[in-house]
């Protein structure tokens, strides 16, 4: 019987780091959408989300690993346009990223279209309960949503005719609902997006149709590929942090991890303080240093799982946005702050775009960090973010026990 490996905590978070691309220097000059892409390589999947009081999520990632890049280069890549030029130009010719639900909302490589297909015909117990009600109750508007879009498509949802509902979350109507339902069974796809707002069509006239002409894997196969993808953006993980990355069954995934250890894909491994069995990607770097500067996105997979962001650096995040204003601790956007190879302060920052300033709201440092170092890394950072946001200063509030070094560390 073979002895299960034993590795250090200290290993472990290098490891991680590495499998999310912050063992990798920063381009010295511009970055291209070939460094992007080998950040997608790396971490397989951006997060969309729609709070934009700093920037959009999916952004953000990009950023922290490759410094200031032109967005426009992920747009160009994911087909986001304008508002209104969906509609002069519905179909790109150069598509490589879809939306789709991986984590959450997310940019995904149109390759991985065909291991979705699976949550596409799971629609009855993975979509929401309000898409499946409307499915059940009143399948014929369903029908003429897509025949609407068949006809018109490109679509927004206030094409459909329904007026925002008041009670709804997020003040989706049936006719958005209809979308959604149609989107999540793969029938619509994102066309681009205006304002932020999806935009939908035929998914035949978004995605090239050699991806579309792909077999589709069996969904024992196609969910094995995606713990095979979320080991390499994980380096070390749990089963369920690996099940996690894209949000699979828990029985799938533990059957998953279970195969790809017996095929010898997956290695067992015990990690320092974990707890629970953990495994190794055979392909993971193994770095001696990880040298990283960088602000985190609340939804950078990195600190996706909040349990292992924990094991991993000690460090106990809760996103703040929907806690009333008066209880919040640290802010309302709070990014953690990676120096080295340690997650070392948090930051509530806000992109005031009028004032054309970056407004850190509050600072905190981490118990037994050397402030002053953190304080001038922390600011080269942000300097660095407000220039990439097209801001021209960097405001620090007074809230937080870094605020104070952080102002006094501007020459």
């Amino acid at each position: 019987m073979t002895q299960t490996a034993h590795i250090g905590a200290t290993a472990a978070r290098r490891i991680a780091l590495a499998a999310q691309g912050f063992a990798d220097p920063r381009p010295a000059g511009q970055p291209t959408a070939r460094h992007i892409r080998r950040i997608l390589d790396r971490v397989a999947i951006l997060q969309i989300d729609s709070v934009n009081v700093l920037a959009r999520s999916h952004y953000l990632p990009v950023f922290s690993r490759l410094g200031p890049y032109r967005r426009e280069l992920l747009d160009e890549m994911a087909a986001h346009r304008p508002p209104g030029d969906e509609r002069a130009h519905p179909h790109p010719t150069r598509r490589e990223l879809f939306e789709y639900w991986g984590h959450e909302a997310s940019l995904l490589p149109v390759a991985m279209h065909r291991l979705l297909r699976w949550r596409m015909e799971r629609v009855d117990k993975e979509a929401w309960r309000s898409m499946r009600t409307l499915a059940r109750e009143n399948p014929d508007l369903i029908g003429r949503v897509l025949e609407q879009v068949r006809e018109q498509g490109p679509v927004r949802s206030a094409d459909t005719g329904f007026e925002r509902s008041e009670t709804a979350m997020w003040g989706w109507h049936d006719g958005k609902i209809a979308l959604e339902y149609l989107f999540f069974t793969g029938q619509l796809t994102a066309a681009g997006r205006r304002n932020f707002e999806r935009v939908y069509d035929l998914v035949e006239r978004v995605l090239p149709p050699e991806v579309l002409s792909e077999p589709t894997p069996t969904e024992a196969e196609a969910q094995r590929e995606l713990l095979r993808i979320a080991a390499r953006s994980l380096g070390v993980a749990t089963e369920p942090d690996l099940g996690d990355y894209f949000r699979l069954p828990r029985a799938a995934s533990k059957a998953g991890v279970q195969a790809l250890v017996e095929s010898g894909e997956l290695i067992p491994v015990q990690v320092e303080g974990w707890g629970a069995p953990a495994y190794l990607s055979p392909s993971a770097r193994r770095p001696r240093t990880v040298k990283a500067r960088a602000l985190l996105s609340p939804f950078d997979s990195l600190i996706w799982s909040r349990d292992r962001t924990e094991r991993l650096f000690d460090f106990r995040y809760r996103l703040e946005i929907y806690t009333p204003a008066a209880k919040r601790v640290h802010g309302y956007y709070v990014l953690p702050f990676l120096l080295g190879e340690s997650l070392v302060a948090r930051v509530d920052l806000k992109a005031d775009r009028k004032a054309g300033a970056l407004l850190v709201q509050s600072a905190f440092a981490e118990p037994g960090v050397d402030v002053e170092e953190v304080a001038v890394g922390l600011l080269a950072e942000l300097d660095l973010m407000a220039g990439w946001l097209g801001l021209d200063a960097v405001v620090v509030g007074k809230k937080g026990d870094l605020s104070g070094p952080l102002a006094a560390a501007r020459p």
